[in-house]
């Protein structure tokens, strides 16, 4: 009894505190910013790399220039420094025993020649070949089918409209995910028992999609799903970790939820499906229904959110400020999240994104443009002036763009004229006027942490987005408004308790996928960005160990290691965590860390 009386008396104090405006001190950061001056970028890093990795294109192939797009960055995020010859300009290719892989990105082979064989020949002898396109059925192709592990094959393609992943393959893995856009994109063959299936079209017995098949003392990897696209770049990086005996490379290791225009005024929209479920007014929905299950569903789930302000729903453009003089809603909100462990940053003064009159947005997006650089930064100093008056103990530093639009002269003045945002985040995937990002840190010491996936209607497409980034960076970001549940167009017909469902369903699989997942705010991501941008390697692999030496190494770093062969013991400058199958996460302690490998 003196237990529960003792928790409801907690509560009442809490309570007490926020509605009265005591405000929270911010609590210690789990992973903090790097000095811009010391920290070394991404594009920075790469110049050093050693070329490790021999890439095949041919320029006139679509699907191979498609496919190179992807791979650029994802050779550019995984650290791999390459040579890349294009079959339609190289009068000859370089010696493959330079390389410890090749990537072959070509659906034809046939431009290769006699040097397909050459290449198998280098397998042979110890080399590893990842063919990355769906390939074609010709005379070259049929010749090396069976170095491949293929026993017979057609001429015709399978439809590829889910994938499923073997479980010790991938996080994530154990289930099918949905193609959004399916076509007839794998090569029907069947393969030689001989031959390791890790993915296959819709379930465990499904037409192969990735495999490898040793040959000699070299190994083949083949992907077979013919997607050349942003969201499915983790599959790639997974397939390329098969390649030798020790698969390495740098992830960011963190996890991001936004909850964008929060605080703000009491959203404006269609209150009809609150009224149906609810029976009460926006203000009441969100104070006693919206905001309590979304504390649950973080405290369920060890989130801690960053909340991205909006000071008003004004629409002036022309660098008319109109303070907000109510500050209590925002108060109440904002220090419960603080309490919470999250963290506040900045949206905007009002919902109008920073662009000025030479951008159009026709009838795409509702926006009015500014009418100067002037009003835009006038806006901008409000904005940052009212966050410290409302929360005067705390520190803000990212900046979300509102309906993730910034145009180039908006981001060239946040970088100029306001030191205090260090980072922007936006968007991973391409949209209409959105400002696109990757995982990097910008040439300004800016911070670029694009949000993957959004709202609380998590479609097929947005799944497989999220599986992939798991593999590629080891991340997860996700953002939500408030006023989805107004929008029909965010889902809010289903009503709050179907949403929340979604959002506790999507929760509840990062978590089983990934449980050694870092919970960070905004912020602190972007500190694990900084860290995983700028650290290098040298891999040393023999009999007894598995030797990593960093650059660019400040207090740690986080790297996805795939074993392929030997089964890893003691660990020296770091900490090796098993994740599925062969799949291990090294957190690096040291500069120098060491595996032991056990005699098997």
């Amino acid at each position: 009894m003196l237990v529960i009386l003792g928790v409801f008396l907690m509560i009442a104090v809490v309570l007490f505190a926020e509605r009265s405006g005591i405000q929270y001190t911010e609590k210690d950061r789990k992973v903090a910013y790097l000095s811009q001056e010391e920290v070394v970028t991404e594009q920075m890093a790469a110049k050093s790399l050693p070329k490790t990795c021999l890439v095949l294109r041919n320029s006139e192939d679509e699907a191979s220039v498609a496919a190179w797009e992807q791979f650029q960055q994802i050779f550019k995020d995984m650290k791999v420094g390459t040579d890349v010859v294009d079959l339609q300009s190289a009068s000859s290719i370089p010696d493959y025993h330079a390389y410890e892989t090749v990537v072959v990105l070509l659906s034809d082979v046939s431009p290769l020649k006699e040097n397909l064989m050459e290449l198998c020949d280098w397998v042979s002898e110890g080399g590893n070949v990842l063919f990355a396109l769906t390939l074609q059925k010709t005379a070259y192709s049929s010749v090396i089918e069976q170095k491949l592990g293929i026993i017979s094959s057609g001429y015709d393609n399978t439809l590829v409209d889910s994938i499923y992943f073997e479980p010790e393959f991938m996080l994530g893995g154990g289930q099918a995910y949905t193609i959004t856009d399916p076509y007839d994109a794998a090569w029907a063959v069947e393969l030689s028992e001989k031959a390791q299936v890790y993915a296959r079209i819709r379930d465990e017995k499904g037409a192969p999609l990735i495999w490898e098949n040793q040959y000699g003392k070299g190994k083949f990897v083949v992907d077979n799903f013919g997607l050349y696209e942003k969201a499915v770049r983790g599959f790639y990086a997974a397939s390329y970790s098969l390649l030798t005996d020790v698969g390495v490379y740098p992830v960011i290791n963190g996890s991001a939820f936004y909850l964008d225009d929060f605080p703000s005024p009491v959203p404006e929209g269609d209150a009809t499906y609150v009224k149906r479920d609810y029976g009460m007014s926006i203000s009441d929905f969100y104070m006693d229904v919206w905001w309590p299950d979304m504390q649950e569903l973080a405290s369920d789930h060890n989130i801690r959110y960053t909340g991205v302000i909006i000071e008003n729903y004004e629409d002036a453009t022309d660098g008319t400020i109109k303070k907000q003089k109510d500050t209590r809603r925002f108060q109440y909100f904002g220090n419960m999240l603080l309490h919470q462990g999250g963290e506040l940053g900045y949206h905007g003064y009002n919902h109008q994104p920073l662009s000025l009159s030479n951008v159009d947005y026709g009838d795409v997006l509702p926006y009015d443009t500014w009418k100067n650089e002037a009003a835009m930064k006038k806006a901008v100093k409000e904005l940052i002036h009212f966050g410290e008056d409302t929360f005067p103990s705390v520190s803000m530093s990212v900046y979300v763009p509102p309906s993730n639009v910034l145009s180039a002269e908006g981001r060239e003045m946040l970088a100029k004229d306001f030191p205090e945002i260090r980072t922007i985040a936006s968007n991973y995937f391409t949209g209409e006027f959105a400002y696109v990002q990757e995982f990097e840190v910008a040439k300004d010491g800016i911070v670029e942490q694009p949000r993957i996936i959004s709202g609380a209607i998590i479609d097929d497409y947005m799944k497989m987005a999220a599986l992939s980034e798991l593999n590629m960076h080891f991340v997860n970001s996700h953002f939500i408004h408030p006023d989805d549940l107004l929008d029909e167009d965010r889902g809010a017909a289903l009503g709050w308790e179907k949403m929340k469902s979604n959002l506790a369903e999507y929760m509840d699989w990062l978590v089983d996928s990934a449980p050694s997942l870092r919970q960070l705010t905004g912020s602190e991501l972007s500190g694990a960005i900084q860290r995983y941008g700028a650290v290098t390697f040298t891999k040393t692999v023999t009999e007894q160990s598995i030797e990593l030496k960093l650059k660019n190494f400040y207090d740690e770093a986080y790297f996805m290691v795939r074993i392929n062969e030997g089964t890893p013991g003691e660990v020296s400058g770091g900490k090796l965590t098993h994740l599925t199958g062969n799949l291990y996460l090294l957190q690096a302690k040291e500069p120098t860390v060491t595996i032991e490998k056990l005699e098997d």
